[in-house]
């Protein structure tokens, strides 16, 4: 599993063993400046972005370099199933837009990453300021409703509820009268 501390005007993610064989690279060292957001996510695989890349891709344990937005970004991922994963959003001059990482403490890491982010501009009434983002929904195995993909039961997929066109009446008439003719010829 990953450590992550600070020292000085620097995060540093110390990675294990076997992490650092699949990277290829033992610690990453990113500047407290290029720290943009910071959460925890309980389904290891949502923080997951992109295409695999550079690293060691196995189910349930993902470690290495993941190509973003055609190529142009890229994530680093330390991240192994059964635990809430950290996650860091960085700078678009940082190496990496985000960090994904499975921690021994990822709240404890959280709190101390969140008091070194920059303090966020206080937004006025006016044209500048940005609709506050909505908070994903809840999923079932954390007590919401929503499915694995993050939808709220009736909302439509592509595969599921509503993608069917609706039944035609001529051939359901047919189908129901077709029905009560056979009933009186079993013996």
């Amino acid at each position: 599993m990953a450590r992550i501390s600070v020292e000085g005007a620097e995060v540093v993610v110390r990675l294990s063993l076997r992490e650092w064989l699949g990277a290829r690279r033992r610690e990453l060292r990113v500047p407290v400046a290029a720290l943009r957001g910071v959460g925890l996510e309980s389904s290891w695989w949502r923080v997951l972005r992109g295409a695999p890349g550079r690293g060691a891709w196995r189910p349930g344990r993902c470690v290495g370099i993941r190509r973003v937005d055609g190529g142009r970004g890229r994530d680093f991922v330390a991240v192994k199933a059964g635990g809430p994963v950290l996650w860091i959003d960085l700078d678009r001059d940082a190496a990496f837009g985000r960090l994904a990482l499975s921690v021994p403490d990822p709240e404890g890491a959280e709190r101390a990453l969140r008091a070194l982010l920059p303090a966020e501009p206080e937004e006025g009434p006016g044209p500048t300021s940005a609709p506050a983002a909505s908070a994903r929904p809840l999923l079932q195995h954390e007590g919401g409703t929503a499915d694995d993909h993050g939808r709220e039961p009736g909302v439509p997929s592509r595969t599921g509820t509503g993608a069917q066109p609706p039944a035609a009446d001529e051939r359901v008439r047919r189908a129901n009268t077709g029905a009560a003719d056979t009933e009186g010829d079993v013996p």
